[in-house]
């Protein structure tokens, strides 16, 4: 890694393509760019979020999610090549009962917000489903493996989860959707 970042201003992009790991040089609006672009946005997104006072066991799922993005990134940048593994899938599975489990069952829809942490959750998890959307645009072009578009479903139920518990580490509850309600 000492020599992988030593230049960042190397100008190859200027004319609107950039490299793949493989060496191959694509223009910027390929869907495989598209698609490595909203992974790292999601990763910024939860590296937003991380910046909250958060639960540590919180705070430690959403750090290995983000080693996770960097490896499906990986895996974008390296058609034919593959990170994300079963093990990535089980993880989340497992927080996703870890986090759930203490949590009260929903019986309403609820609305994006709550604590600033709880809706930085829902604004990561938007994100990781619009990535997941993009990645399936992909897939159906054969040009992505099936369970990169798995992890990013499940990642955004994680989330979905996260912000749940996010609102009552900070004292509140779900923000629920009250159908037909009047405005003021």
């Amino acid at each position: 890694m000492a020599n992988r970042l030593s230049k960042i201003v190397t100008r190859t992009g200027d004319d609107g393509s950039t490299g793949l790991a493989s060496g191959e040089r694509i223009t910027k609006d390929q869907p495989r760019i598209a698609a490595m672009g909203d992974v790292d946005e999601l990763n910024s997104t939860i590296g937003l979020l991380l910046s909250e006072n958060l639960p540590a066991a919180v705070g430690e799922a959403l750090a290995g999610v983000q080693h996770d993005l960097f490896d499906l990134g990986g895996e974008l940048s390296l058609p034919g090549h593959t990170l994300v593994t079963e093990t990535h899938l089980a993880r989340i599975d497992a927080l996703i009962e870890q986090f759930n489990a203490d949590l009260p069952p929903l019986r309403e829809f609820i609305l994006p917000g709550g604590s600033r942490a709880a809706a930085l959750a829902h604004v990561a998890r938007t994100v990781c489903r619009r990535a997941e959307r993009t990645l399936v645009s992909l897939r159906q072009g054969g040009d992505a493996q099936a369970l990169p578009v798995q992890y990013l479903n499940r990642l955004s139920d994680l989330l979905f989860v996260l912000a749940r518990v996010l609102n009552r580490a900070d004292g509140g509850n779900d923000v629920l959707w009250q159908q037909g309600r009047k405005p003021g």
